[in-house]
C-alpha cells in the first residue's frame, strides 16, 4: 500500500511531459493516464486521503479516462449501482490468464479493471496500471486514499469486509462501442 515505482520520483508535469517524450514505447492516452494518477495522488495520496467523499469506482474510472472531464474535481461521483451499469455496458470479463504479463498503462491503448465483489454490485475497483510491477493496481481504498497495491494487499483490504471472498475478484477489459480504440489510431483497416 505504498507507491508504484514509477512514480517515486518527485518531478512536476512539464518534467515527467518531457521524460515521457523521449520513451519509445509511451503513447498519448498513456501519457494522459499517468497526469490523471499523479492529480489522484495530489488530491488523495495515502499519507492525506483529503477527498474522502471519492469513491474507488470514480477513481479507477477517472483514471481510465472513462469520462471526458477537465480534471477529478469535475468529475460526477459513480456510486456502486452505476458502476455495475458500466460495467455491464461498456467492459467485458476476462480470465486472469488473459491479463497480458507486460502490461504497462502507458504503453498500451487496453485498459484492465479488478473488480473486488459481485460485477453486478461491486464493492470496488481498481485500475491495472503496470503488471510488471509489484504494486500493479491503482486504486482508492475506503480508509487509505489513493495509491497502488498488489493482489495480495487487495484481497486482505477487502476479504475480512463485505462478506468478500478471493474468489470475488474479477477482471474486465474495456470494450470500445462506437469509438475507435486508442490503439487503432493510425492503422488502415481494408473491409
Amino acid at each position: 500500500m505504498k507507491n508504484n515505482p514509477i512514480h517515486d520520483m518527485d518531478v512536476t508535469f512539464s518534467v515527467t511531459r518531457a521524460l515521457a517524450q523521449k520513451s519509445a514505447g509511451i503513447n498519448q492516452e498513456g501519457l494522459l493516464a499517468s497526469e490523471r494518477i499523479d492529480e489522484i495522488m495530489m488530491m488523495c495520496d495515502r499519507q492525506q486521503p483529503v477527498y474522502e467523499q471519492i469513491s474507488s469506482f470514480s477513481v479507477a474510472l477517472y483514471t481510465l479516462g472513462f469520462f471526458d472531464c477537465p480534471d477529478l474535481m469535475s468529475f460526477e461521483d459513480v456510486d456502486a449501482h452505476e458502476a455495475a451499469a458500466i460495467l455491464r455496458e461498456h467492459f467485458t470479463e476476462i480470465r486472469s490468464a488473459a491479463l497480458p504479463a507486460d502490461y504497462r498503462i502507458t504503453e498500451s491503448g487496453e485498459r484492465y479493471l479488478l473488480v473486488v465483489g459481485d460485477p453486478l454490485l461491486p464493492v470496488h475497483f481498481a485500475a491495472l496500471v503496470d503488471a510488471r510491477s509489484d504494486r500493479p493496481f491503482f486504486s482508492k481504498l475506503p480508509f487509505f486514499g489513493s495509491g497502488f497495491d498488489s493482489l495480495k494487499e487487495l484481497t486482505e483490504a477487502f476479504s475480512p469486509t463485505d462478506g468478500v471472498s478471493p474468489d470475488d475478484f474479477h477482471y474486465f477489459k474495456r470494450v470500445w462501442h462506437g469509438r475507435i480504440p486508442p490503439e487503432a489510431v493510425g492503422k488502415i483497416f481494408i473491409v
